[in-house]
């Protein structure tokens, strides 16, 4: 057991470290030590400090300095040892590290000047420093690529989060209730500290973005999907709504960031985000398989000679439009979305509306490519039905048992964001095809059993992982069929000529 004399050594010692860490990260100035140590004393409850204690150098990345300097607080009741309380308190010692949202965005900008990747890269890295992106709970996901008739598809199996402890969950229940920020998009989150059942943002920083006029801010998501993976949030707390405007400022967006996308999830439930009530868009420097798909065919809109317009080969229903005139790509854009959102076709299962409950909407992304904008328009409708309760354009029950959730933005662009539960059962399912075990959950006991015949000559320990992985592919592929309003099939294909038809009629 150590005595206080070696506790304080050691905890002297964390704390250095970490100031030391957070200046080779270029989080903070070497001037500012003095400062950030006293910050981060005053919330470990210590009124002194002794720098020949401090002296000596581990290597430990600042997530690691950080769980220390938690147990500590956690063992000498400075916190509680609760997931909330620790979240809360991780997120305040970072705090003192880093600079003001002002100083951020002044960098920003400066690094803008010279290029929007420049620009991008800092605020990128800044966010993972400062560890508002998690990179080691990232780590711990699971990401491969599979190859398909439509490219390469990307899935990622979400370990990221972890779950929280019986106690938070508890005080969480007890917590009286608030509208303070009103959601976890709106700019109050910026520095906010969390409270139990709210995430911790006392290191949170968003980049003020001028768009149309209006206040919008772009922040990166804290459990990223892929590369720069950014969100873009309006200053009001407003419901999202795909409309043409939506189209403007999306195009206006990656014209001020070429080297991103950015799209917006469906505005319906159903076939929307989990947030449909803060207008937001998600972006990044990020190339998705639905990207680089070719044209299966192309068409004109005899109203819009400077567009482009083609019909993208990909598992779900996607026009795409060109156009060098961000003004024309909006017209076409909003041409079709109005015709959309009144288009039925009950051959089908089509149906625009069911009294004043609008069921058609579109998920629209924008990227440019040389001096040429690119407007993807994916069609959605959300009808439910007695067969599909959960959605006739939805992931039907045959692939529930690996993804049930609502088909979003980065789904529909070729990324699957499966549940953590996959991981072992995933391994399950491995095991069973190899004959070591015999049982598997009910829900994948007949693709465990399809998968068992097929591969019985074939699979063997070295291979498994990559076969099962493969299927996963498969069923996401599925997936995106399902989520089609116009199938790849013959009677798809011909409903999908009908739509484009009307599309020219006055």
């Amino acid at each position: 057991m150590k005595t206080g004399v070696e506790v304080k050594k050691v905890i002297h010692q964390l704390v250095q470290q970490l100031i030391n860490q957070a200046i080779s990260a270029q989080l903070m100035e070497k001037q500012d030590e003095i400062y950030a140590r006293n910050k981060i004393l005053s919330l470990l409850h210590l009124t002194e400090f002794k720098e020949a204690e401090a002296a000596g150098e581990t290597g430990q990345d600042i997530p690691d300095l950080l769980e220390q300097l938690i147990e500590y607080a956690c063992a000498h009741k400075v916190i509680e040892d609760i997931f909330d309380d620790k979240e809360i308190f991780s997120s305040k010692l970072m705090n003192c590290l880093i600079p003001r949202p002002s100083a951020v965005n002044r960098l920003f900008f400066e690094k803008y000047h010279q290029s929007p990747e420049s620009a991008t890269e800092y605020f990128y890295e800044f966010s993972k420093n400062s560890n508002y992106i998690q990179m080691k709970r990232i780590r711990n996901n699971i990401e491969y690529k599979v190859d398909t008739d439509y490219g390469e598809i990307d899935i990622t199996v979400n370990l990221s989060k972890p779950e929280k402890d019986p106690r938070s969950i508890e005080l969480e229940q007890t917590m009286e209730k608030t509208d303070y920020p009103k959601c976890l998009l709106c700019v109050e989150n910026e520095g906010y500290a969390g409270r139990i059942g709210y995430p911790a943002r006392s290191n949170h920083r968003m980049i003020r973005v001028d768009l149309l006029g209006e206040d919008w801010y772009l922040q990166f998501s804290p459990y990223i999907y892929y590369h720069e993976h950014c969100i873009l949030l309006s200053e009001k707390h407003t419901d999202m709504k795909i409309c043409p405007t939506t189209f403007l400022q999306i195009i206006t967006f990656v014209e001020q960031f070429p080297h991103y996308f950015v799209g917006s999830n469906a505005d319906l439930p159903i076939v929307g985000g989990s947030i449909l009530s803060h207008n937001h868009y998600q972006g990044g420097h990020y190339e998705f398989a639905m990207a680089k798909a070719d044209s299966d065919w192309t068409f004109e809109m005899s109203g819009f000679p400077d567009v482009k317009c083609s019909i993208v080969k990909w598992p779900m229903s996607v026009i795409r439009l060109h156009s060098e005139q961000i003004s024309a790509l909006v017209e076409a854009g909003a041409h079709i979305l109005k015709q959309w959102q009144n288009y039925s076709d009950d051959t089908l299962g089509i149906i625009s509306r069911t009294g004043e409950t609008p069921h058609n909407t579109i998920t629209p992304i924008a990227r440019k490519n040389g001096d040429v904008f690119e407007l993807d328009l994916v069609l959605r409708n959300n009808r439910t039905s007695d067969a599909h309760p959960l959605g006739i354009f939805h992931p039907h029950e045959d692939v529930h048992h690996i993804k049930k959730e609502n088909i979003g933005l980065i789904e529909v662009m070729g990324l699957a964001v499966l549940p953590a539960r996959l991981k072992v059962e995933l391994e399950q399912v491995q095991k069973f095809i190899l004959g070591e075990i015999h049982h598997v959950a009910d829900y994948h006991s007949a693709w465990a059993e399809e998968l068992k015949v097929r591969y019985k000559d074939v699979a063997n320990q070295a291979n498994v992982e990559v076969l099962v992985r493969e299927e996963v592919g498969k069923k996401f592929l599925k997936v995106l069929e399902d989520a089609a309003v116009f199938k790849r099939d013959e009677k798809g294909k011909a409903g999908f000529y009908r739509f484009i038809r009307t599309l020219d009629m006055e």
